[in-house]
């Protein structure tokens, strides 16, 4: 059992599918802190100084500032706010790896792509007649052709 469960690890597709997870982990970082610290403050400010991370709806009876402020009294709350940022990541992430897979899909196909298949005739010098490039002679003219 031990055998196969190592060499069930060691297969390729394991290593890389373990890769990915923590490179996209280390990835999803960057853009949650690209969404956060670069992209949500100018929309705020263009929104009229809104910060998404303090919207929210308070369920209970208090008054709160802050979402932080509700969620250290312990009140319900509906924080949309940092849902909104959330989806914003989500779309983002989706259309990076989107413009990834897509740019992998092209390179793909640019190595997929055949060799030009070697031609099959060629043209008479004489009487520009199209002819089996393994003639001799021309059938048309019938001028000797150079090997």
């Amino acid at each position: 059992m031990f055998k196969e469960f190592r060499e069930f690890i060691m297969r390729g597709n394991v290593l890389d599918l373990a890769v990915a997870v923590i490179i996209g982990g280390a990835f999803g970082k960057i853009i949650t802190s690209l969404v956060n610290d670069v992209l949500m403050p100018p929309i705020g400010l263009l929104l009229g100084n809104v910060d998404f991370t303090n919207l929210f709806m308070n369920l209970s009876s208090g008054m709160f500032n802050s979402l932080d402020e509700a969620r250290k009294a312990g009140a319900p709350v509906v924080a949309y706010g940092v849902f909104l940022n959330a989806v914003i990541d989500f779309l983002i992430v989706a259309l990076v790896i989107f413009m990834v897979v897509r740019a992998a899909n092209r390179l793909q196909r640019l190595r997929e792509r055949p060799a030009p298949a070697a031609p099959t005739t060629k043209e008479c010098p004489h009487c520009l007649s199209t002819i089996p490039i393994k003639a001799t002679r021309c059938a048309h003219c019938t001028s000797a052709l150079g090997a």
